[in-house]
This record gives structure tokens, C-alpha cells and sequence, in this order.
């Protein structure tokens, strides 16, 4: 009888042991994985303010580029509003003598057949 209890008195020791490096390696895995989630809702809390922050400085380069393009549609309206005969003629232009023109000829046109009975 001693010497059953010797050895579960052993078995128990070496149980315990077991025990509490399982319960230790657990607690580590468990802040380490708390840990590597934090680092990445870091990143990716970081990387959507940088977007934001960009795309917000994009939309200013484009109403910027908005106005520059409403700034040249005004130049052109007021540079063709100035163009008639006599400017065009100035700068080497003329009529054409012999006016041209091509048409394209119709197929033929339809026409329905009547049924007589």
C-alpha cells in the first residue's frame, strides 16, 4: 500500500507540473494573440485615416483642375465668338471655288407587295 501511494504521489507531481505549463503556455498564446490583433487594428485603423486624409486631397486637386478646365472652356467661347470671314481671311483662308459634296444613294425604297386574291 506504501508504495502505491508513493506513486500517485509522483503521478500527482508530475500532473501538476504539466498542469500549470499548459495553463501558462495557454495564458501566452492567448496575450500573444490578443497582442498580433491589436497591432493589426492599428494598421488597419491607420491605413483608412491615410486613404481618408487622400482621397480628401484629391477631391481638392480635382475641383482645382474643375475650375482650370471652366477657366479654358470661357477662353475658347470668347476666342471662336471672334472668328467670322474677315479674321479667316486675314490669316490665309478662302472660299472653296468649286463646292463638292458627296451623298450617299438610297438603297431603294420599300415597297409592300399587295396580295391579290
Amino acid at each position: 500500500m506504501k508504495t502505491a501511494a508513493i506513486k500517485i504521489k509522483s503521478y500527482a507531481r508530475n500532473v501538476n507540473i504539466v498542469n500549470n505549463d499548459l495553463q501558462r503556455n495557454i495564458l501566452r498564446a492567448l496575450l500573444s494573440s490578443i497582442g498580433l490583433l491589436a497591432l493589426c487594428y492599428v494598421v488597419i485603423v491607420g491605413s483608412m485615416v491615410f486613404n481618408i486624409v487622400e482621397r480628401r486631397a484629391l477631391e481638392t486637386n480635382a475641383r482645382a483642375l474643375s475650375n482650370e478646365v471652366g477657366d479654358l472652356e470661357l477662353q475658347y467661347l470668347s476666342a471662336s465668338n471672334n472668328v467670322d470671314l474677315t479674321f479667316a481671311e486675314s490669316k490665309g483662308f478662302k472660299e472653296p471655288s468649286v463646292k463638292k459634296f458627296s451623298t450617299r444613294q438610297a438603297f431603294g425604297s420599300i415597297s409592300f407587295a399587295k396580295n391579290e386574291l
